[in-house]
């Protein structure tokens, strides 16, 4: 999952993103409107967290400006302003969900799966299943057939989700790198190829399919015994 944080505040965002990060998100920070509207005007994300109080713009002027120009993508604000009005306000001008500051980070990462399955993003529930895999997203541990548990790294963890939400579908190092990597990461040309080697290591060489020039997949269903 790729997310757009709009914070302004140093210290508010900079735990956020951390946060988001530890849950193998892929995070761009920005801190005004103006940076906001620009990106999700050149990068596709799967969720924004729109804090209110921005320093050119206010949020809720901003809400609507990208509803107004068709902007799809689920927003949740996060906010210090527990008022009802601003909640109304923000709610009718298109946000999918209201948190107020301070909060519990799994509360909002319990919030960004619930608005994502009201989408129909099925592929955000608690647990994914595809092949012989069952990924449990809370944990970061895949379920093997037999019952098997394996806990993985966040990077791991992060491609096996991006590959788990689109079973069947073949994605190529670039879609997998926009998924697992957020602005101002470094991203080594292997460290792809990587995460999947050990992924296949961990888990059975069958679990993660190589098309050959082309990328990777997992299989709807496990191969017939």
């Amino acid at each position: 999952m790729r997310v757009l944080l709009v914070e302004d505040d140093a210290m508010v965002g900079a735990a956020m993103v951390g946060r988001l990060e530890d849950d193998a998100y892929a995070v761009d920070w920005v801190r005004d409107a103006r940076s906001a509207a620009a990106s999700v005007e050149t990068h596709t994300y799967d969720v924004l967290l729109l804090d209110l109080g921005l320093p050119d713009v206010d949020g809720i002027e901003l809400l609507a400006r990208l509803r107004r120009g068709g902007e799809g993508t689920p927003i949740i604000v996060v906010t210090a302003r527990d008022d009802v009005g601003s909640r109304v306000t923000s709610l009718d001008g298109g946000a999918d969900d209201y948190i107020v500051k301070p909060f519990d980070s799994v509360e909002l990462m319990a919030r960004m799966r619930a608005v994502l399955r009201r989408r129909g993003e099925t592929a955000y529930a608690a647990t994914l299943e595809a092949g012989t895999l069952r990924l449990e997203l809370d944990s970061h541990a895949a379920v093997r057939a037999d019952g098997t548990r394996v806990d993985l790294p966040r990077r791991e963890f992060a491609v096996l989700r991006a590959l788990m939400s689109r079973p069947g579908a073949i994605l190529s190092r670039t879609e997998l790198e926009h998924q697992v990597y957020g602005w101002g990461d470094e991203v080594e040309s292997n460290a792809i190829e990587y995460a999947i080697h050990r992924l296949r290591t961990k888990l059975g060489s069958e679990v993660i399919r190589n098309i050959r020039g082309v990328g990777w997949m997992v299989p709807r269903q496990g191969r017939p015994s």
